[in-house]
């Protein structure tokens, strides 16, 4: 792995890393130097798992309810934020169905549901589609998209998928061994990379050697290989 877990944890607090800091909006929940560290429960954030963790021996509506239930909130105002919340994600009617009964897109999104309840101020999603079947991961994921684009929250998606990336995402982040080697909107990564890894994994590159000679207006002259026609392309940087 990259570190692309390990990173998830750091944000809500379940690793600590070595040095710098973690903000979250406008508060530094986690920072070395500072001698800060805001507990998990405090840091406003929910977090899918990749094996979605939902209790098999409680029921859709205990499920989602649990983390208004731990936090002392009413009952009549957990069973309209559950009802809620639950319509949101289409499974109203489902309140009393088993967990175990439940279809893998079902408990998607009951894990989702769970994750929504609490009105995080970030979502975060580890790996959350990769134990679906083909169809029912495509058809997942464009159903969660809607949801995020609906709900206006900040998700942070970890995913080793690259058509996961491209189809979910405002922003991508790529990262190798552990760290972040390039940052920015999908079209950007896939078409206009600045780095060969990136361009390689992300889309579909064609790598081509060349010795690059001088600029004219916005534009590179250099030599390729015998079988491309030498002569001029637009500069990329």
């Amino acid at each position: 792995g990259c570190g692309k877990t390990t990173l998830l944890r750091c944000i809500i607090g379940l690793e600590v890393p070595d040095s710098g800091e973690i903000e979250i909006g406008d508060e530094i929940v986690w920072s070395k130097d500072r001698g800060i560290f805001i507990l998990p429960d405090k840091r406003g954030v929910s977090m899918v798992f990749q094996t979605y963790a939902i209790w098999p021996h409680m029921t859709v509506f205990g499920n989602v309810a649990y983390p208004l239930q731990i936090s002392k909130t009413p009952k009549d105002e957990i069973k309209r934020r559950v009802g809620r919340t639950l319509e949101f994600v289409r499974l109203e009617g489902f309140e009393d169905r088993a967990a175990t009964e439940l279809s893998g897109g079902q408990q998607q999104r009951v894990a989702l549901a769970r994750a929504l309840i609490s009105e995080p101020k970030v979502i975060l999603f580890d790996e959350p589609l990769s134990n679906l079947d083909a169809k029912l991961r495509e058809d997942t994921r464009k159903e969660l998209r809607s949801f995020l684009t609906k709900l206006k929250i900040t998700a942070f998606y970890v995913t080793h998928d690259r058509l996961e990336a491209l189809t979910l995402s405002d922003v991508i982040a790529v990262m190798r061994d552990g760290v972040i080697v390039e940052v920015g909107a999908p079209k950007k990564l896939y078409f206009g990379s600045e780095q060969r890894f990136v361009a390689d994994f992300i889309g579909r590159a064609n790598l081509i050697k060349g010795k690059v000679a001088g600029f004219k207006g916005g534009f590179i002259r250099g030599t390729l290989p015998p079988f491309i026609s030498a002569g001029y392309g637009t500069a990329s940087g």
